[in-house]
């Protein structure tokens, strides 16, 4: 039997099995633990491993370094909430109208919320016998049946909205720190606090298969480090880099935090876990840098849509590689029900499942391309040539040779850029409109005027405090 017959008559066998069974794969094995880790705002080029030297990131930085780092890993919307549906779902989110942010918790919609035409991946999980439980930002969705204890978590400690203070629950009336569905009166940071539930939680589960959803509000706005940590970073001098800084180290310290708990109860082998980021980094407000790339959050450019991105499963996967092909956010859905040997039915997944990529089995890129539409901007990858409009007409570029979108090649390549428009064209088809547009609508000018502000203030900042 060759191998791809191999791997299908192992998916025959996996979709048969009762959903609280266990998988065997040369002999009985528990089934694997999921561990989602989603940073917010944070830029491609901040961590430790993308390069960065000025903060730190050793903990972040083991799950690269025990795994497989992603140097083309992207999401599929360069904003919060359209990223969150697109991983909850494996599916393009603009094929259910979730294109935009909905703005601010007491001006959203009605209608705004994931929609409930197909599972959520914690839903399936669930219905697969697994423990469930999220910690941190969730903005799928405010009316009670979008929230996470009605779409397939067993617990829920976090909020709702967009962003929230770290250190008052009560700040926002509207978006409230919750557990389950009851608001808490008082917060240490939310950052320690996240991770101290999710690890909580793991210890509650740690003899069943669990799946954790851990999607941090650090480093998005406000802007406050950890006021029990005061002093980090002595030697940077611009202020809101320095508060970056402690934010950014704070998560670092929290992904530790679960790390070491997964270590202690001797589940690092039985563990699946990404990390990664939910769009590229805000620069000129928060500072979050997203090194060679051009653009920022709310642009298609690279900038708002390539992202740290990585994989660990100790035993399972390589360690300490990396990884070029593009992937996508959409992929963790299929992949992680694969490991756990779930059959995903009627999931319409545009995503895949990169497990047999990612052990050799197949040399294969995963995507022949990947798409974008966020309003009137689009994009799309091939390969290595990427089609970038901004709204204002398409420009060509080989990211293989130019990362950082500088040299235009549409005029010079005709019949490139109309290959990567019929793409374009045949996959919106499947797309209907928003449900809501939100503020999002004009954030890409907005987002462009504050660079140009910034770039001043950039060119005067120490060499030292710079983070590309």
């Amino acid at each position: 039997m060759n191998m791809n017959a191999r791997a299908t008559a192992l998916t025959c066998v996996c979709c048969l099995l009762p959903a609280f069974s266990t998988l065997a794969v040369g002999g009985e094995e528990r089934r694997p633990n999921v561990l989602v880790i989603l940073a917010d705002d944070l830029g491609y080029g901040e961590l430790s491993c993308q390069g960065n030297p000025q903060i730190p990131t050793p903990r972040i930085d083991s799950i690269a370094k025990g795994g497989i780092r992603f140097t083309s890993g992207y999401v599929s919307g360069p904003y919060c909430s359209p990223t969150r549906a697109g991983l909850m779902l494996g599916r393009y989110q603009q094929r259910s109208g979730h294109e935009f942010n909905p703005g601010p918790a007491n001006q959203s919609p009605e209608v705004f919320g994931l929609t409930r035409d197909l599972p959520t991946l914690a839903e399936r999980f669930k219905a697969a016998g697994y423990a469930t439980g999220m910690f941190g930002k969730w903005h799928l969705g405010y009316r009670p049946e979008f929230t996470p204890t009605r779409r397939g978590f067993d617990t829920f400690f976090g909020f709702l909205g967009g962003a929230h203070s770290y250190v008052d629950a009560a700040a926002d009336r509207v978006n409230p720190i919750l557990r389950g569905t009851e608001p808490v009166a008082s917060i240490d940071y939310t950052t320690t606090a996240f991770a101290r539930e999710a690890v909580k939680f793991i210890e509650e589960h740690r003899e069943k298969p669990w799946f954790v959803y851990l999607p941090f509000n650090a480093v998005h706005a406000p802007m406050q480090p950890n006021p029990q940590e005061p002093g980090r970073f002595p030697s940077i001098n611009e202020a809101n880099r320095k508060k970056f800084a402690g934010m950014l180290a704070s998560m670092d310290d929290a992904v530790g935090t679960v790390l070491d708990k997964l270590r202690a109860l001797d589940l690092e082998e039985d563990t699946l876990i990404f990390f990664l980021s939910d769009n590229g980094g805000p620069t000129p407000s928060t500072t979050s840098g997203n090194g060679p790339l051009h653009g920022f959050k709310a642009q298609v450019w690279e900038g708002g849509i390539r992202v740290p991105f990585m994989v660990r499963w100790k035993g399972h996967l390589p360690e300490g590689k990396t990884y070029d092909q593009p992937v996508i956010q959409l992929d963790i859905a299929p992949t992680t029900l694969a490991a756990a040997g779930i059959a995903a039915e009627g999931a319409k997944f545009e995503g895949v499942n990169l497990l047999p990529y990612l052990k050799g089995e197949t040399s294969s890129p995963p995507h022949d391309s990947l798409f974008w539409r966020f309003g009137r901007q689009r994009a799309v990858r091939a390969g290595d040539w990427k089609l970038t409009d901004m709204g204002d007409g398409a420009r060509l570029f080989n990211l293989a040779k130019d990362i950082g979108e500088k040299e235009d090649l549409a005029t010079a390549m005709p019949e490139k850029v109309k290959e990567l428009e019929t793409a374009y064209a045949t996959w919106n088809k499947g797309n209907i409109d928003p449900k809501w547009g939100g503020p999002v609508r004009n954030a890409a000018a907005k987002v462009a005027k504050k660079a140009a502000k910034a770039a001043k203030k950039a060119a005067d900042r120490n060499k030292g405090d710079d983070p590309n």
